[in-house]
């Protein structure tokens, strides 16, 4: 029995014998060829850039320090008929030999010193664009549906491999020159020790110069983070590039990512997290008419990738100041595209939101109280392959909730008589009493119900049973926007038209979308203002023609009449030419009659009132066509005014 064992022992010592010899020999083997090797993958590589990137890529030197270790000195890679494009001094790097010896390349430390990339687009074109993705329309018809999951996990893991877990890196920049639109940002130190980061960076444009440092823990091998970004001098840290590309300023204090974890399910990834920046503001002027400051926001992120999806898991919490929510997020493939938001906001104080609102995107809520709680669901859903079936679903929960104190938009005054007046190109025109002192001032019992009832068709035919949105219409504006990738179409209604007119201006900014809509909401659910007073104000401020505003001084202008007198088909023209007033005189021919386009318009709507049993038959009988006969027939050039003018140029043309 013991001659038995101690023949095993011997056969499994001669086994590890013979892997050590074997191991010392792929060593050696190693040691012996390395160079060879290292050499003969430089050509490689140099050839692959001249064949197909027309790029000369070259190293002045390069050798192995041990079995892992790899010098390299004076790299560059030129396009050949372009800007420099990457140059650096030094690097040092070593891998792990263990991982390298499973094919999986894993830096374990990196030494990098003077270098840069370079980044140019100019009038020749740009220095990278030959390493930008390319698809034939062939390649793009046969290729296979992404699987998220695996790209997002293989890219994550690649990416992480190649941040070692010891790093010096010295003077290191990233230049970019955008038709003279230029930035630098220079690395004048960053080491990783320890799995404790510090770094020093320096900023350049051609608007600022400034002094980031990026701080914190990295381990890139269990794929964890906590990194904290802020500015070493004073004031905020101001974004680069953004300011000269796209007008776009943005400055914050600080900010934090944090990385807790990366790990594949199943046939899921998930990557879990959180993230702040504080004092955020942003400028643009698409967005406000002055800087956004957001003081404090937060996102506790849930990251989902499948083989079919990308998603934000509605376990996630944003945080706005006060403001907590759970937004649910979704791209989805499997059939069609589809898009998906989900955002529920729990129970909360009314007061709580309207303070936690982000300062110069809400400017008339500034200053308003309110009391109760609510709480807020939404649903959209967009299907991009079949798009008129969006779905939009927004719900509001109130308790208690009331309007103690208004801010600078007092929608109370629509209630009394109040000054009006419009702003158009940021000039303010003139003053327009909106009561019964202004002897242009027409109640709506003045107003003849032809006009009210064709207002009511071409502008908002369910005006006195909503409460304030047309959800239909609000989906086919979403449509119609998605599509034209732009704000296209408005969905507007009467009471979005007067909360505008009145209260807000005419830009066209996502702040006084989002006022509008607010202020909209307020105004009808909270019975500030009846509806019948609503639509006398909206007659007697909007404009109906240059300089002509409400609906006295237009009866006037148009026809010599007062609001009662009007007949049906002035009426119906005083409707259509609501959205563009300004341009009224262009629907009329020279003969100083509607052209057949504006009456086959004004026919479709009386049609239309019929078939809605707005008017009767009887209405229609003995309309005659409109005549303008008040001061607007002078905007009107008619066939007399042309001969005349004629006349007029001719004379000058041959006065010897």
């Amino acid at each position: 029995m013991k001659s038995t064992k101690r023949t095993a022992r011997q056969k499994i010592f001669l086994a590890l014998k013979i892997v050590g010899v074997l191991f010392i020999l792929l060593v050696a083997g190693a040691m012996f060829f390395r160079d060879a090797i290292l050499q003969k993958a430089l050509v490689e590589i140099s050839d692959k850039m001249d064949r197909d990137y027309d790029c000369t890529f070259s190293v002045k030197q390069a050798q192995f320090d041990g079995l892992t270790t790899v010098d390299m000195q004076d790299i560059r890679l030129v396009p050949k008929k372009a800007d420099t494009l990457f140059v650096i001094e030094s690097i040092r790097a070593k891998v792990s030999f263990w991982n390298l010896l499973t094919g999986d390349l894993q830096l374990s430390s990196l030494e990098a010193r003077n270098g840069f990339v370079n980044l140019v687009k100019d009038a020749n074109g740009k220095n990278f664009q030959a390493f930008l993705p390319k698809k034939t329309k062939t390649e793009q018809q046969s290729a296979k549906k992404t699987n998220y999951a695996e790209l997002a996990y293989k890219i994550l893991n690649q990416a992480l491999n190649l941040i070692p877990t010891d790093m010096k890196l010295e003077n290191l920049s990233l230049r970019m020159d955008d038709m003279g639109k230029r930035a630098k940002l220079s690395l004048m130190s960053m080491s990783l020790e320890d799995k404790k980061l510090e770094s020093a960076i320096q900023v350049q444009t051609n608007t600022f110069t400034q002094r980031w440092r990026i701080t914190g823990m990295a381990d890139p091998r269990n794929k964890q983070t906590d990194l904290r970004f802020f500015n070493l001098d004073t004031g905020k840290i101001k974004v680069p590039y953004f300011d000269e590309r796209y007008n776009l300023k943005a400055a914050f204090d600080s900010i934090r990512l944090k990385v807790d974890n990366i790990d594949m399910d199943g046939r899921e990834l998930h990557v879990d997290g959180f993230t702040s920046i504080t004092n955020l503001h942003v400028n643009h002027e698409k967005i406000a008419r002055k800087d956004v400051v957001i003081k404090d926001a937060q996102f506790d992120y849930h990251f989902l990738f499948g083989e079919h999806f990308i998603a934000i898991d509605s376990a996630s919490t944003a945080t706005l100041n006060r403001i907590k929510f759970h937004p649910y997020v979704e791209y989805n493939n499997e059939k069609d595209k589809i898009y998906k938001l989900k955002v529920a906001l729990p129970k909360m104080k009314a007061q709580d939101f309207i303070e936690s609102l982000p300062n110069g995107l809400f400017t008339h809520f500034e200053g308003m109280e309110a009391e109760g709680n609510f709480d807020y669901r939404l649903h959209f859903e967009y299907n991009k392959d079949k798009p008129n079936g969006v779905v939009f679903d927004s719900q509001l929960n109130k308790e208690n909730l009331r309007i103690v104190k208004y801010g600078e938009a007092d929608l109370a005054k629509l209630n009394g008589p109040f000054t009006y007046r419009a702003i158009i190109n940021d000039v303010p025109q003139r003053p327009i009493y909106v009561g019964s002192s202004n002897p242009n001032y027409a109640p709506l019992s003045s107003i003849t119900p032809y006009l009210r009832k064709a207002v009511l068709t071409t502008e908002d035919p369910s005006f006195f049973s909503h409460k304030g949105f047309i959800n239909e219409a609000f989906k086919q504006s979403i449509v119609k926007n998605i599509k034209t990738k732009k704000f296209t179409r408005g969905a507007s209604t009467i009471s979005m038209q007067l909360v505008k007119n009145v209260f807000l201006t005419r830009d066209k900014t996502l702040s006084r979308k989002l006022e509008e809509i607010l202020l909209v909401y307020i105004l009808e659910n909270n019975r500030i203002v009846s509806k019948e007073r609503m639509l006398e104000v909206y007659f007697n401020i909007i404009e109906w023609g240059p300089n002509i505003y409400g609906i006295g001084e237009a009866a006037h202008f148009y026809f010599e009449k007062y609001p009662s007198q009007l007949s049906l088909n002035e009426c119906l023209f005083l409707a259509n030419i609501i959205p563009s007033p300004r341009r009224f005189m262009y629907q009329f021919n020279s003969d100083a009659n509607l052209k057949p386009y504006a009456r086959n318009r004004d026919r479709h709507v009386r049609n239309l009132m019929l078939r809605r049993g707005v008017i009767t038959p009887v209405d229609t009988i003995y309309e005659l066509p409109i005549m303008v006969t008040g001061p607007a027939r002078s905007y009107v050039r008619t066939k007399q005014q042309l001969v005349q003018e004629i006349d007029s140029t001719s004379i000058e043309e041959f006065d010897f």
